[in-house]
């Protein structure tokens, strides 16, 4: 596909590898340093809201200032403060871990307006198939961080990660070469776009509501499913790999719902996956440690990350303001509203089990899929 052969997407796009393996890695992480459930929701939500609340003012700034340092300076940020959390012991090792996300902040909403923009330049206006490849590079890192976390710290302990941020530096140097020369991007007003139209509250309402249940059930699966495993009495590399397989679901059901919702109205695609979705979580809160796990885990990633750009592009088109802003704001959305409720369900999982947690969670999708039909976009 010519978009993958186009060096300002391709460099994007392994960026986005980069900064979501640096954060797939976390859970394994705090699972490997013998944290309990709450703490590891705790801290997991610390993180993602760091890595999320800042999400518009970054995004602000970039529809302003361009994307090159935001979103190199975003990798690069990662790599440092990555590297300091496995130097420093304890609790000065975790703030350190929790600056990190500030990188990611930094680069998520100018990655996906460089994605999306390069998408209608290249795919002939096909922007939310861009915007889903954008994503998938960054579920891929989700799939690779656990596994590749998994596999390091069985075999050279917390010293063999070093390797993550080795990797991420110079992506993020040759990042900032490519911007430089691709120059800033075009504000939403200017940029060859179609007419863009206000939301009603209507619509906004259920976007909310729908970001927020398959953000929190994904949050729940990904932040969750390594202690489960662990508890049932299986090593790190087989957790650190079972929540790779949901994140590697995930980046491909990502690509399959933006090419479906780029020929189909979007809000049947959404609603029809996540009413999919419900029906492998609900079986892996039933069968305990099996085999079928290891295709269970990642058809719920796909069946809940196929809405997923599908909702980013939305928003571009339909929140006021620059793109770059309306990506941070919708990014943001999900990501502190996946963590809010990783709060109760952490704390519910210690105490009353994770297979009750997955019941929860394979409703939240059940209810989220007839509200899907709500986002409906505009006539323009």
């Amino acid at each position: 596909m010519p978009i993958f052969l186009d060096p300002v997407f391709s460099s994007i796009a392994l960026s986005h590898l980069v900064v979501d393996t640096f954060n797939a890695s976390r859970p394994v992480l705090l699972t490997y340093l013998g944290l309990s459930e709450s703490q590891i929701a705790l801290f997991s939500t610390i993180y993602i809201w760091s890595s999320s609340l800042t999400q518009p003012l970054f995004g602000w700034i970039s529809d302003r200032a361009g994307p090159r340092w935001l979103a190199a300076g975003g990798v690069l940020w990662m790599a440092v403060f990555y590297s300091a959390a496995l130097t420093l012991p304890g609790t000065p090792g975790l703030i350190c871990l929790i600056t990190a996300a500030l990188g990611s902040s930094a680069f998520h909403p100018v990655g996906a307006v460089q994605a999306t923009l390069r998408g209608r330049d290249l795919l002939r206006g096909h922007d939310t198939t861009a915007a889903a490849f954008f994503f998938m590079a960054g579920q891929m890192g989700h799939f690779i961080g656990p596994i590749l976390t998994g596999l390091i710290l069985a075999s050279f302990d917390l010293p063999g990660l070093y390797i993550i941020p080795i990797v991420a530096i110079p992506i993020g140097l040759s990042l900032a070469r490519l911007l430089h020369e691709q120059g800033p991007h075009q504000s939403a007003a200017h940029a060859n776009t179609p007419t863009r139209v206000q939301a009603g509250m209507v619509f906004i309402l259920a976007l909310m509501i729908v970001a927020t249940l398959q953000s929190w059930a994904q949050a729940n699966m990904v932040n969750l499913i390594p202690k489960y495993i662990k508890d049932l009495g299986q090593g790190a590399t087989v957790y650190g790999s079972m929540a790779g397989l949901f994140m590697g679901g995930s980046a491909l059901g990502n690509v399959m719902g933006g090419l479906l919702g780029d020929h189909y109205p979007k809000r049947f695609i959404a609603s029809i996956m996540l009413f999919l979705a419900a029906f492998p979580i609900l079986a892996i809160s039933r069968i305990g440690w099996s085999g079928w796990l290891f295709l269970l885990v990642p058809l719920a990633g796909a069946m809940t990350g196929s809405v997923h750009s599908i909702m980013v592009v939305l928003a571009q088109r339909l929140i006021p303001g620059g793109m770059a802003l309306a990506s941070g704001l919708v990014l943001g959305f999900i990501f502190s509203s996946g963590a809010l409720g990783l709060l109760y369900t952490g704390h519910l999982a210690e105490t009353q089990g994770f297979p009750l947690v997955l019941t929860i969670t394979s409703a939240m999708v059940l209810v989220a899929s007839p509200l899907a039909m709500l986002l409906k976009e505009p006539a323009a």
